[in-house]
């Protein structure tokens, strides 16, 4: 019987939050262009949207922008969590701790410092600014969930290695990167989802000439909520929500 208020009180808050969603789902299916009355099943704004060939480009930029802003953020991240894990130095413990500032950082506090530091080093806004901006707010989250991957290896591991004459570049490419990869792809995943989902930052730094799709369902929203947005919504969500359980699998430590 205990059980029952905690199951209750889960239960109420994911309903708060997923709910919303499911709403927005349904209503993407709802044959009815103005009103909020179900008025029969369509897949009509599906339609609409695959042939928006304004949303498709937009859609294009996105992924462009978060494959390879992903895999700048992989790079440097799982380097700066070897680093921090490997090797001794003053000042180790403060730069762990500035990443966890970095991720706890509002994004409008971020994108005003980067669009002040784009203004001062005169760097025109558009492709490189966002990739610029999305890589940064991408690594803190690579470090993190890489650096918490590598505490869990065992330093007799690298010892041995050491011993049987292994150089450094052996130990990182035959024995870290082997045990670490699933830390990489979860992380690569997890920039992808959150470069893919920005608005906030990409609204300070990005440029006319470089459209990206969570820009371009903002600017439509503030026209009004047509089923068009709530079908792209729809099918961000589910690629969103793909992404995120292949970042758990990724994670998640075989028996």
């Amino acid at each position: 019987m205990n059980k029952i208020p905690v199951a209750s009180y889960l239960a109420s808050i994911y309903l708060f939050f997923y709910l919303p969603i499911v709403v927005l789902i349904i209503y993407s299916f709802n044959s009815a262009q103005y009103s909020l009355m179900w008025h029969g099943f369509s897949l009509r704004w599906y339609h609409e949207l695959f042939a928006d060939t304004d949303l498709w480009i937009a859609a294009l930029h996105s992924l462009v922008l978060g494959v390879i802003a992903a895999t700048i953020a992989m790079c440097i991240g799982s380097l700066a969590a070897i680093s921090l894990y490997r090797y001794q130095f003053s000042g180790r413990k403060l730069l762990y701790g500035l990443v966890f500032i970095l991720i706890l950082s509002p994004d409008i506090v971020m994108g005003i410092s980067l669009l002040i530091l784009f203004s001062l080093i005169k760097l025109p806004l558009g492709f490189t600014s966002l990739l610029l901006a999305h890589t940064t707010f991408c690594i803190p989250f690579v470090v993190v969930t890489v650096y918490s991957r590598i505490i869990s290896f065992d330093n007799y591991i690298f010892e041995a290695a050491k011993d049987l004459g292994a150089t450094d570049t052996v130990i990182f490419t035959q024995i870290i990167l082997p045990l670490l990869w699933p830390a990489l792809l979860a992380g690569w995943l997890l920039s992808f989802t959150l470069s893919l989902d920005d608005v906030i930052i990409s609204y300070f730094v990005a440029g006319p000439d470089f459209e990206i799709l969570p820009l371009k369902i903002y600017s439509m929203v503030r026209l009004g909520v047509k089923p068009e947005i709530n079908a792209l919504c729809s099918v961000t969500f589910a690629l969103t929500l793909l992404l995120i359980l292949l970042s758990q699998l990724a994670l998640r430590k075989k028996p």
